[in-house]
């Protein structure tokens, strides 16, 4: 009994871990698409990822053998590929040139909310009345940061929204993603992900190539980071976590993220968000924490 305590006790501090990397690196992201997105349109800089991306997961999937994964695990990882590497990462950075870096990682972390709205309605797990409450709350988040950002204009309060949507197909990814850690590694369902999503993506390297002609070294070195850091490894840590325990839980762990975003892009790019636009933020947060608080804890 005591050894299978102990072994239960090792696997969930490995995952601990690895949903830590992912958080660090995931917040970097932030700072790094709304650092390169100056030299990058949406599409080229999310092809760019992912090409780097899928170069990394590719060599070690074939040093490691791999293998192809089951039929079983294919929806969910063709479902993931095409919402979470492919439409998230053209939508993010399409938002990022919208607003600063701290104020897109504010909305996007409405996502584990979602996530629980999407277990509701395809997984017939119900709707508390916590999550239609967190929803409200979170919506009205979203509303104040557009209003701050705006000053009238149209330009922000499109930002927020593509935010938005990239939080939506954030939580479709994951919602995806989970069945199909049932059937497959962890690396088996990032590596053919991240293939996907490149696929999806290849429209854009028309625009990429010509970019990457243009852009001075530093910004193209960013692509590069964020195809190996917070897309093959951070991904990788992200699916080895999830498959021992539950989306729920593996959202909450992003809650971090926009705090670790500010204080990035303060350090790194000269970013802060004004009061109003942090205020915003914070209830999109709280509404996150209201819709996954409270509950009965289920009998042991």
């Amino acid at each position: 009994m005591n050894q299978i305590i102990t072994t239960e006790a090792r696997v969930d501090r490995r995952a601990i871990v690895a949903a830590g990397i992912t958080v660090l690196l995931w917040a970097s992201a932030f700072v790094a698409i709304r650092s390169a997105a100056q030299y990058f349109t949406p599409g080229a800089l999310a092809l760019g990822r992912l090409l780097a991306g899928s170069v990394v997961l590719g060599a070690i999937w074939l040093a490691r053998g791999g293998g192809l994964p089951p039929r079983a695990a294919w929806p969910g990882i063709v479902g993931s590929g095409i919402l979470w590497f492919g439409l998230y990462m053209v939508v993010l950075n399409w938002g990022e040139q919208e607003v600063d870096a701290g104020t897109a990682a504010m909305v996007v972390n409405i996502g584990p909310m979602v996530i629980a709205l999407l277990g509701g309605w395809l997984l017939k797990e119900g709707f508390p009345s916590r999550l239609l409450a967190g929803m409200a709350v979170s919506f009205a988040g979203a509303v104040v940061v557009g209003i701050s950002m705006s000053d009238g204009g149209r330009a922000s309060i499109l930002g927020v929204l593509l935010c938005l949507l990239a939080a939506v197909a954030y939580a479709g990814g994951v919602v995806c993603q989970k069945p199909a850690l049932k059937h497959a590694s962890a690396l088996q369902v990032t590596t053919f992900g991240c293939f996907v999503g490149t696929v999806g993506c290849l429209p854009f390297a028309g625009q990429l190539v010509s970019q990457v002609a243009a852009a001075p070294l530093p910004a193209t070195l960013n692509v590069v980071y964020l195809g190996i850091f917070p897309t093959a490894l951070a991904f990788t840590t992200w699916a080895y976590a999830l498959a021992r325990t539950t989306a729920g839980k593996m959202g909450a762990t992003t809650y971090v993220v926009p705090a670790l975003v500010v204080l990035m892009a303060w350090i790194v790019l000269g970013e802060v968000p004004a009061w109003l636009t942090l205020a915003g933020g914070l209830l999109c947060l709280a509404g996150v924490a209201v819709s996954r608080g409270g509950g009965k804890t289920p009998a042991r």
